[in-house]
């Protein structure tokens, strides 16, 4: 069998289908998307069953969002993969400021746009198409696992890991949800930062009061705030926050240069700490002020606000201790209150960053798939992001190997505006996975 042209074969039918899919709004973190959430399980389902394979179940956790199950059973004597990806997505937005439809497929330059277009029903979609590209008979056993929660955290992943462990246990997994190092060159991800977040108040005053009348003695609780975030920086850019450590600078270069092409940065705006980028991006903490409750532009008025808050996120060193990090971060912002203003500071969510070994023959068999079907040798590379449900499979199934694998570029924008996919290079992670397969078969 060509398993390549097998996979070419199948694939304008997995792009239609990956329109289809991406029609559907299962936006997870909102309450309202909860029917949508569940048809998007629905429908993989039905992709699912529309292969032969009738071990397929909808599981969901007690306060979960649903997951699929999957199984394909091995050949005698042939191993078990399992096939991770997530089925829900990210809220659109501001909608005004898409180019077109955030759940209607635009195609233009030789990309796909529409949110969750990438991350990560493109993700799912590679798994479906090796499957098609086997006609459903995959030459190992495959247990495809599509989760639904992944975008708030994977909050009930370690029970779902718990419950149907004899469902989920494998000898690989392939997480195809990360990015690559650059259009046309795949990655094989070696370690993802840490998380966590909080919410903090400020307030200095049991009322609102005229601040003509009394601006210049009492505080206001906006300003206090701001004095306050502006602590988690020092002059450089740098986190000031004791205590969150930092990993060695990884041994890969990513240019300034290369970082304002991706990322749009205005002329003249400085980057962000010391060091080397890849460093920066990969192996060393984060403070990013991600929302401010106050009053708006629009409704202000001459008044000294009595309370604010903002929401405070964290990305830490792949090595550090999220519950150890949520504890620096409320010591940090309670020690640093300005004027005296009393300071509140409400616990988020947490997650383990993780270091991603690449050992062994499943590693080496994904390495010489990967460079067959790209037509160049993968990079190892850190992401600056957080999947702390990579770090559950590790924990959960610790004789295991774990591929993180990609379907996104530096170009993708997820969770942004104009998500992206670049179809061709989708085209090589459905080949990359295949391939991976048959040589795992032996």
């Amino acid at each position: 069998m060509n398993v390549t042209a097998a996979v070419d074969a199948v694939l304008p039918g997995v792009l239609a289908d990956l329109a289809s899919f991406v029609a559907i709004p299962s936006v997870s973190a909102l309450p309202a998307h909860a029917a949508d959430v569940r048809a998007s399980a629905d429908w993989v389902v039905e992709q699912v069953r529309a292969l032969g394979c009738d071990d397929v179940r909808v599981v969901t956790e007690p306060g979960g969002q649903p997951a699929v199950i999957a199984r394909f059973p091995a050949p005698q004597g042939a191993p078990t993969v399992c096939l991770y990806a997530h089925h829900d997505v990210q809220p659109t937005g501001e909608v005004s400021l898409w180019t077109g439809d955030p759940f209607a497929v635009r195609e233009a330059a030789g990309r796909l746009f529409a949110r969750g277009v990438a991350d990560d029903k493109a993700g799912v979609m590679v798994h479906l198409a090796a499957l098609r590209a086997f006609q459903g008979r995959p030459p190992v056993g495959v247990t495809l696992f599509v989760e639904g929660e992944e975008e708030i955290g994977s909050p009930t992943l370690s029970s779902t890991l718990k419950v149907h462990r004899d469902l989920l246990a494998a000898d690989a997994y392939v997480i195809a949800d990360s990015g690559n190092w650059e259009v046309g060159v795949p990655a094989f991800t070696s370690t993802l930062r840490g998380l966590v977040d909080c919410v903090v108040e400020v307030t200095t005053l049991d009322h609102a009061l005229h601040s003509g009348q009394f601006g210049g003695v009492v505080p206001d609780a906006l300003t206090a705030l701001c004095r306050l975030l502006a602590t988690l920086h020092d002059d450089d850019g740098n986190v000031a926050i004791e205590g969150l450590g930092a990993m060695p600078d990884p041994d890969l270069d990513y240019s300034e240069q290369r970082v304002r092409a991706e990322t749009g940065v205005l002329e003249g705006v400085r980057l962000l700490g010391e060091g080397p980028i890849a460093g920066r991006l990969w192996c060393k903490p984060t403070a990013t002020v991600i929302g401010i409750d106050a009053t708006s532009v629009e409704h202000s008025s001459n008044t000294l606000a009595p309370s604010a808050r903002a929401k405070i996120s964290v990305r830490l060193p792949p090595d550090t201790d999220p519950t150890a990090a949520m504890a620096a971060l409320a010591e940090h912002l309670r020690s640093h209150a300005p004027w005296g203003a009393r300071v509140t500071v409400t616990d988020g969510s947490k997650g383990s960053g993780t270091v991603v070994g690449f050992d062994g023959a499943v590693a080496e068999a994904a390495r010489d798939a990967f460079t067959e079907t790209w037509g160049v040798q993968p990079v190892f590379m850190g992401q600056g992001g957080s999947i702390p449900m990579i770090a559950e499979f590790q924990q959960a199934f610790p004789d295991a190997t774990v591929l993180v694998t990609a379907v996104c570029d530096p170009d993708s924008r997820m969770h942004g505006i104009d998500e992206s996919l670049h179809v061709d290079d989708f085209a090589k992670a459905c080949r990359a996975e295949a391939v991976l397969l048959a040589k795992l078969a032996g």
